[in-house]
């Protein structure tokens, strides 16, 4: 199996509710979000010159974060997506994908440099 992955960036805020007040997540706030799509194929379904997929091909995703997500209040912007988490973000953003593009395997999203969720299926 051979996995690709690219890396995509955005600001937004949200509050989580059901913290405790004195909890810093409790009020709203911000993070520089990053989110790493991962993509993956087994050798014999490569495509063209030996890709996964073409990187150009998460040009639609690329936009979609700037439209959807930049600078929006996740809290709005995930409608049904539950609690604007990293893990819940993850699953979302999985959901909102996977049909247009069936061979991503995995979603991780970073609120900051040190912390990472990740939604793979299946594991």
């Amino acid at each position: 199996m051979l996995r690709i992955t690219k890396e995509f960036h955005f600001s937004a805020s949200h509050v989580l509710d059901g913290l405790p007040s004195w909890h810093p997540c409790a009020r709203m706030h911000g993070h520089n979000y990053v989110v790493v799509l991962e993509l993956s194929a087994r050798q014999e379904d490569l495509v063209g010159p030996g890709f996964v997929r073409d990187y150009r091909d998460l040009d639609d995703f690329k936009k979609w974060v700037d439209h959807t997500l930049d600078h929006r209040h996740l809290n709005e912007s995930m409608g049904g997506g539950g609690p604007p988490t990293a893990e819940n973000l993850s699953t979302w953003i999985f959901g909102r994908w996977i049909d247009r593009y069936p061979d991503l395997t995995a979603v991780r999203v970073s609120e900051t440099p040190k912390t990472w969720a990740e939604y793979r299926p299946g594991h």
